[in-house]
């Protein structure tokens, strides 16, 4: 099977199982989005959103943000992993944003990457999230699922896997492909003991087929 053709047959099958894939980040606004993933890095997004509507409810806008310390942040924000990080990030993100940008959650991708705390796959989910931009967010679970099905090859870093995908799949289908692939490793292919009982592509996956070889020549 080609490269094609295991591309094809991925797009087939979640167009079909998950037509309208989208983030699990409960969010109203732009603003409440970029915290609520900046919050969600190395954390589930279950314990994001249990932790977000005290948060929001204390600072709906950055503008209310931007006056709290850290310490008052950490608060809100202390059952998430890393919180006196990223109590620090969205203390000075948010001043950025009243500072720089009037509050508003920037479109260039560039001047996301210059908040506090805000790194390509952040502002590349954001983008895609809210404005549909065709770009490819990598993170453990798209890095994961890419490689074991084999859509990418060889890939030993985000930015690597990033290009593969962008250059395989369609760019219209960019952003709901990102979901695709964290929706399925979150709940199918799983790092430890995938389900692949479960799941609908092992006929084109690279890691099953090959644990099936294996077992085989036993």
């Amino acid at each position: 099977m080609t490269t094609k053709e295991r591309y094809t047959r991925v797009i087939e099958y979640f167009s079909q199982t998950m037509p309208t894939a989208e983030s699990e980040l409960n969010y109203r606004t732009p603003f409440e989005l970029l915290v609520a993933v900046v919050l969600s890095a190395q954390c589930t997004d279950k314990r994001v959103n249990m932790t977000t509507p005290a948060l929001f409810e204390r600072y709906p806008t950055p503008f209310e943000m931007a006056k709290a310390t850290e310490e008052d942040i950490f608060q809100y924000i202390k059952s998430i992993s890393y919180p006196n990080n990223k109590a620090k990030h969205l203390a000075t993100l948010s001043r950025q944003l009243v500072e720089k940008f009037g509050g508003e959650v920037p479109y260039d991708p560039k001047d996301l990457e210059s908040l506090q705390g805000v790194g390509r796959k952040t502002a590349n989910v954001v983008g895609a999230v809210l404005w549909g931009r065709e770009v490819m967010p990598v993170d453990t679970h798209v890095f994961r699922v890419a490689a074991r099905i084999g859509l990418s090859t060889n890939a030993k870093t985000p930015l690597a896997t990033e290009r593969q995908l962008e250059k395989g799949f369609p760019k219209e289908l960019l952003p709901i492909a990102h979901h695709w692939l964290i929706l399925h490793g979150r709940y199918v292919c799983v790092a430890r003991n995938p389900k692949c009982k479960n799941c609908g592509l092992t006929e084109v996956c690279k890691h099953y087929n090959k644990s099936i070889k294996t077992i085989d020549n036993e």
